[in-house]
């Protein structure tokens, strides 16, 4: 399909997606173009790169990126590229390099902050109206770049509303997950496990507050892990997983007592007052710290606000409660990569990233319990969606019953009103439509 002939209006109809949007390339295209090139992409954590000189790439879509930190301390997203030949200045996933970037091919240098400083061999320019002060031979920095509680995101449009107008009212959950910290802050912990997906970027973001697969995609590991669990003496370390595995397998009406919330721009979350995360036991020395934080009302609120997967739309998503993020990274029209990052709350007993970690290794690895019994499901709708016995999926649940409000939409927690809420904002980006 020509991308000048996709009739993307008809693609997104308010209860139907056409199976296209999942499958073909052109498609693909045009969303890196008007989505991943408008929207604002999550970076990193501004802990990533601590020192002077540190810095971390990252791609959005096929572009080359990089977040370093300046000698004044300020963090910027350029484009990894140098100014001369194009070359990509570092090539590895994260580093110190040092003073600044020096280009690996002709020996070009630029400042921390992008711009250019050296060019070897100055004498064969005199003459040539050439100025290594022109700004397009510095390094090019994103039309805006800021960070929220320490989370950087950059978009490559000029026009495009400010990070915290973005954020709307979704941010309360990334307060939410700083404010569990007896210090307010978080600190990224280690390298992501990375988590190879052959589906569509979309299918992943559409499961992460789908309540109607958990208790059938799940169940033969939530009854294995019972069955485990049972075995256990009362005193049994072993039983913290017990607090993250078998909750995956509640009924549809556990799931629909928690609640849909959607936010312009394709940003939502599931529970808020209750989710699968509720009852996780709270250790008595973080309970202390905390209640000498923020006193006993204070920290009643932080403690018990439990969302479940909130998404920030198109790249990233949190989980509050265990202090994880995981991020949407494209390359095809059937493939993604799926990063999980874990934070540490400054100022919490150990036992909190312990948490953290195990949640990790249990649900999100690629060699985890629970992620691979999706993503066997996503390689199932890729290959169906293949074949056009079928040319729509369906997206009816609870369609006409979420409530409006001023800023955002509430559905129950079995509704289909979060991949409404994305698909709203596809077509926002792909046609320029209000959000």
């Amino acid at each position: 399909m020509s991308q000048t002939t996709i009739d993307l209006d008809a693609l997104v109809q308010p209860k139907r997606i056409h199976r296209s949007v999942y499958t073909d390339p052109d498609i693909f295209e045009l969303e890196m173009e008007r989505i991943w090139g408008k929207a604002w992409i999550y970076i990193g954590h501004e802990s990533q790169v601590p020192n002077p000189g540190d810095y971390a790439t990252v791609n959005i879509g096929t572009r080359p990126l990089v977040m370093v930190r300046d000698r004044a301390g300020s963090v910027h997203v350029l484009y990894n590229r140098c100014g001369h030949k194009g070359a990509k200045l570092v090539d590895t996933d994260c580093g110190n390099t040092g003073g600044g970037f020096v280009c690996c091919y002709h020996g070009w240098s630029y400042q921390l902050d992008g711009r250019l400083v050296g060019v070897p061999h100055m004498k064969g320019y005199e003459g040539t109206g050439f100025d290594k002060k022109d700004p397009q031979y510095s390094m090019q920095k994103l039309a805006q770049y800021d960070s929220y509680r320490g989370f950087v995101f950059a978009t490559m449009d000029p026009e495009a509303p400010d990070l915290k107008s973005w954020l709307g009212g979704a941010a309360e959950v990334m307060d939410n997950l700083c404010d569990r910290s007896p210090e307010g802050e978080v600190e990224v912990v280690g390298r992501p496990l990375r988590f190879d997906h052959r589906c569509n970027w979309k299918m992943f973001n559409e499961n992460l507050n789908d309540t109607m697969h958990p208790m059938i995609v799940h169940r033969s590991v939530v009854d294995a892990a019972n069955d485990y669990i049972k075995t256990l003496p009362e005193d049994s370390g072993r039983r913290e997983e017990a607090e993250i595995i078998p909750p995956f397998g509640a009924s549809y009406k556990n799931f629909e007592a928690t609640d849909i919330v959607g936010f312009p721009y394709g940003h939502h979350y599931d529970g808020g007052k209750t989710s699968i995360h509720a009852n996780y036991s709270v250790d008595p020395d973080y309970e202390k710290v905390m209640l000498e934080a923020y006193g006993p009302e204070r920290t009643r609120e932080i403690l018990t606000f439990n969302t479940h997967n909130t998404l920030y739309y198109p790249s990233l998503t949190i989980k509050s409660a265990v202090q994880n993020i995981r991020v949407v990274r494209p390359i095809a029209a059937d493939h993604c990569v799926i990063e999980s990052w874990s934070f540490r709350l400054k100022g919490a007993p150990e036992s909190l990233l312990q948490r953290t970690i195990l949640y990790s290794r249990l649900i999100n690895s690629s060699g985890s319990m629970v992620g691979p019994d999706d993503l066997v499901a996503y390689r199932r709708m890729q290959l169906g969606l293949e074949s056009d016995a079928n040319e729509w999926v369906e997206i009816h649940r609870d369609y006409g019953r979420d409530e409006m409000h001023d800023d955002h939409w509430v559905g129950r927690g079995t509704s289909d009103v979060d991949i409404r809420t994305q698909y709203r904002a596809w077509r926002h980006y792909m046609l320029g439509e209000t959000c």
